[in-house]
């Protein structure tokens, strides 16, 4: 299935709120739209915001009436800012933004001319992130051995890309269709439950066992060997820090308590999630809307006048990262010297 796609000039997303008890795709033809959808959650995932964002600049171009060149790149500059502002953390959405806007800077023109670069460059991005998720199932398949459980948390498959595999979940995805009798256990994934919602929808869809739990219980889970390896996406990896990992509020709790019961635990992201030019310093942890804590569904659950914090992201040491899995291969830890390693990995041809 996609999660995002083009349309004839008009971007057509899975409505994640709904999930998993309606399918609702929205078509839409307004960039403003789409940050909307990024920031209520609608489209949600690292690399799906970053497609999604592309695809916003691309309405933009694709609906412009601008008479010159100067004109229709200030509405691309005005839009960029106001996709930037949806969402702090994720990196993808940055890297999406900026890769159009460094394309069409290098292409000098007419305004149809520009129009068709941004178009074409959103269109690339898309088309990547399928090539891209299906290469890191390829390659982290091989950690994964027959009759293994495997964990994660929050939702990093189809769902949090432009379709088909994912992140975490293509790597499952390609060991279930390599013939490795492989199941899941999700967390449940507070507060918004997109472990719950999302991953067990998910991986019902692709018929992979898949088992729910409730997010304290990841303790009791290692200890009784329930889970023999566990996986998650990203949202940012700082390269200048060694390869810290900010992903899912809660994942960082995971990876300290799979330490203490030497569970591996991987990472699974692309090189567009890799952040080469921020330090840990300068990443902003998004907080959220109180009431995704203080209600489920709608239904308040804590008294009122009691107030709530709501991270959306933590921050995972490199330490405690067994390796991470990219389009071009898998990093073993230790993350030295800045992350040489990285750096060398971001200039290797991808191999489709």
């Amino acid at each position: 299935m996609r999660t995002i796609l083009w349309e004839d000039g008009k971007v057509v997303y899975l409505n994640q709120r709904k999930l998993p008890k309606q399918l609702e795709y929205v078509c839409c033809d307004d960039y403003q739209r789409i940050a909307k959808a990024i920031k209520t959650l609608e489209i949600r995932g690292a690399p799906a915001i970053g497609v999604a964002a592309a695809m916003g600049l691309a309405l933009v171009a694709y609906n412009s009436r601008a008479k010159g060149r100067e004109e229709l790149l200030r509405r691309l500059e005005q839009a960029s800012c106001v996709l930037r502002k949806t969402r702090p953390t994720a990196y993808n959405l940055f890297w999406a933004i900026d890769r159009v806007n460094t394309k069409v800077a290098s292409t000098p023109g007419t305004v149809e001319e520009v129009r068709s670069t941004v178009i074409a460059e959103a269109l690339a991005i898309g088309k990547e992130d399928l090539q891209t998720n299906k290469m890191i199932g390829i390659n982290g398949a091989s950690l994964i051995e027959d009759g293994d459980v495997v964990g994660t948390i929050c939702n990093a498959g189809w769902l949090a890309t432009s379709g088909e595999y994912g992140t975490a979940l293509s790597v499952i995805k390609i060991a279930h269709e390599q013939g490795k009798r492989v199941s899941v256990i999700a967390l449940e994934t507070r507060p918004i439950l997109q472990g719950a919602r999302l991953t067990a929808f998910e991986l019902k869809q692709d018929k992979i066992d898949v088992r729910v739990i409730p997010d304290g219980a990841i303790g009791y889970c290692f200890s009784k060997r329930m889970i023999d390896k566990f996986i998650c996406g990203a949202d940012r990896i700082i390269v200048s820090s060694g390869g810290h990992v900010i992903n899912k509020v809660g994942t960082n709790t995971v990876s300290i308590v799979a330490k203490h019961y030497k569970i591996p635990f991987y990472v699974a992201a692309p090189l567009s999630t890799f952040d080469f030019n921020s330090s840990l310093k300068d990443v902003i942890i998004e907080e959220r809307d109180p009431r995704e804590v203080a209600e489920i569904f709608g239904r308040r659950i804590i008294p009122e006048g009691v107030s709530v914090f709501n991270p959306a992201f933590d921050i995972t040491s490199p330490r405690l990262v067994e390796a991470i899995i990219t389009e071009r291969g898998i990093i073993h830890p230790p993350f030295k010297k800045e992350a040489e390693n990285l750096l060398k990995l971001k200039i290797r041809p991808l191999n489709f």
